[in-house]
């Protein structure tokens, strides 16, 4: 109990120290490809962010969702990329190689659809190079270049305010 206190309290320093050092990147590409970060206790449809997709005119072999879940045997016995946080150690080593692949790729959203205050998910969030990192959450702004406050369960509000505002930014190909 201890140690997992500890460790935590290492990884959340690992997460400030990354975000205060944090250049925002400003970039008028459009967006092709997104990554999405979810916490399966909260929403685990990845179905439907495949959907979205289409929508945004993304095509299907550009998205990758992962998720965070808080019971190891989901991990292995699941078809979708899901961490744990067993995959993480102390110092923000990432353990699990499929994480730490989705967390290089220069994606150019990531879509962070999670309201929970949860030191994994905040640090791939803050680890990820995705380009443009778009949160739900308000718990620490410094994650997210762009934020649509809802929460987790109103994923029909979520897609109608993101496709608004990605057009008012002119983020999304036509």
């Amino acid at each position: 109990m201890i140690l997992k206190s500890l460790r935590e309290k290492s990884n959340q320093k690992h997460i400030n120290k990354l975000l205060n050092s944090h250049q925002p990147k400003v970039s008028d590409v459009k967006i092709e490809s997104i990554g999405v970060l979810l916490n399966k206790s909260e929403f685990n449809d990845f179905e439907a962010f495949r959907d979205f997709s289409k929508e945004l005119n993304i095509h299907p072999n550009k998205i990758k969702i992962v998720a965070f879940t808080e019971d190891d045997k989901d991990v292995e016995a699941s078809r979708e990329l899901l961490f744990s946080k067993k995959s993480i150690g102390w110092h923000a080593k990432i353990k699990s190689p499929e994480l730490e692949d989705f967390l290089k790729k220069d994606f150019d959203a990531l879509l962070c659809y999670y309201n929970e205050n949860n030191v994994e998910l905040d640090l791939a969030t803050s680890l990820s190079k995705a380009n443009f990192k778009i949160g739900i959450s308000t718990h620490d702004e410094r994650l997210f270049n762009f934020i649509i406050e809802t929460k987790s369960k109103d994923f029909s509000i979520y897609k109608k305010e993101l496709i608004k505002y990605l057009r008012i930014l002119n983020k999304l190909k036509e």
